[in-house]
Order: C-alpha cells, then structure tokens, then sequence
C-alpha cells in the first residue's frame, strides 16, 4: 500500500475482522511483513476509532484507561496482535488468491482456531446481556441486547475476537478473497460483494491501479524491444 500512517491507509476489508488482518502488509502466509500498523496502543486505539469499531465515547474510555495503566495498554495489545495473526490463519488458506510463503506457515490452522476459542470465552465472559425493556417500540426483533466490551481495558480486544468468530460462522467463502501477491497486490483479505464477483483488488486506486501502470510499462518495454529487433 502507498499509505504511510494508520490514519491514512484505506479500510477495505468489508468486516472488522478481516480489516485488523490487513494491518499489516504485505500479507503473505508465512512471509515478512514490510510493515506493521499497529505497533503501539496508540496507533491500536487509532486504528479502532478510524475503522467503526469503537465511537467517540468508547475511545475516550479506552484512552484513558490505557493513559493510566500502561501495563493494561500493552496487554491488549498483545491480544489483539494475536487475534490478528490466528484470524488471519484461519481465513488466508481459504480466501481466492491467498498466496504462502516458500517456508509455510508459523501455526497450524487447529492452534489457530484454538487461540481464537480462548480469546472469545474470555471476550464472552466479559459481556453482557441486556434485556430490552419494552419501551423501544421501533424495535423489529429481539427482545435484549449483548453487550460485548464492558471492560474498557480489553473492549477493543474482546470485540475484534467476537466480529472473528462471527465471521467464521457466517461468512460466504465465494466472496472471501486475497489482493493478488503474484500480479502486484498486496495480499489483504476482503469480503467480494459486488453483483457479479469481479473484485479483484482490494482497492482499485491502490494495487489496482500501481498494477495496471506496471503491465503499460511491461508492454511498452517489449514493443520497444520488438521494433529495435526489427
């Protein structure tokens, strides 16, 4: 990608899951990462404010719990990067186009799911179900509320592993797709919803387009070569 700060790269994963696995890039099973998003709590709240998962009010209650209690900041942290990497493990083999590194991979896809399992349980111990009191009468369906981030300390954490989990329960796998490493992407994942499944970029003004500039060149180079043989 172009971008050279959290706040500037583009949001294009369709599902917050899979926007935290393309916090890092390029995104190769098993590959180096050139660079990495989040790298600081910091940069972890940012991100998480920029990308839906969190409002005004949860940000400043994350802030500043993170302001007191570094220990706390570094900690979910640890777990988010973690929800990332297992995330990432167990949507990459199957999304269309992912590519893997010459050496494979770090984890198996069984630790993966397991690391996510954990992660969840302690998300789920951590939320609340609230019941609807009957007074919000433009409600259509449901009868209560879950309430998942009741800790501001894990909130950012505890939501990321439960959008993963309810993404590996539903998710369409004809739509799920990887920014093509072998033509010039950059390997993010991404949820294909356009009408007849064409998408092949995870942004067409980024790869799309530094692809499309270096096949004209590609092109150019052999037709100039092919007249100096003439």
């Amino acid at each position: 990608m172009t971008d050279s700060s959290p706040a500037e790269f583009r949001i294009v994963g369709g599902h917050p899951a899979l926007d935290l696995v393309n916090t890092v890039t390029p995104r190769v099973r098993g590959g180096a990462v050139e660079h990495d998003y989040l790298t600081s709590p910091a940069e972890l709240v940012a991100w998480a404010r920029r990308a839906g998962l969190i409002d005004l009010r949860d940000y400043s209650a994350v802030e500043g719990t993170w302001r007191s209690s570094p220990e706390l900041a570094a900690k979910a942290l640890r777990a988010t990067l973690e929800i990332r990497e297992a995330a990432y493990d167990v949507f990459a083999p199957r999304a269309a186009g992912a590519v893997v590194a010459a050496d494979g991979v770090k984890h198996s896809e069984g630790a993966a799911f397991e690391r996510l399992m954990l992660r969840w349980s302690a998300a789920a111990a951590r939320s609340m179900l609230i019941p609807d009191p009957g007074t919000d009468t433009g409600r259509e369906r449901g009868i209560a509320e879950l309430v998942v981030g009741t800790s501001p300390a894990q909130l950012i954490p505890d939501r990321l592993v439960v959008a993963a989990v309810e993404l590996v329960r539903g998710v369409e796998l004809r739509q799920l797709r990887a920014c093509p490493v072998d033509d010039g992407g950059c390997g993010w994942l991404f949820l294909d919803r356009s009408r007849n499944g064409s998408r092949r970029w995870c942004a067409m003004e980024d790869c799309g387009t530094r692809a499309k500039i270096r096949k004209l060149g590609e092109r150019r180079r052999a037709t100039g070569v092919h007249r100096l043989e003439r």
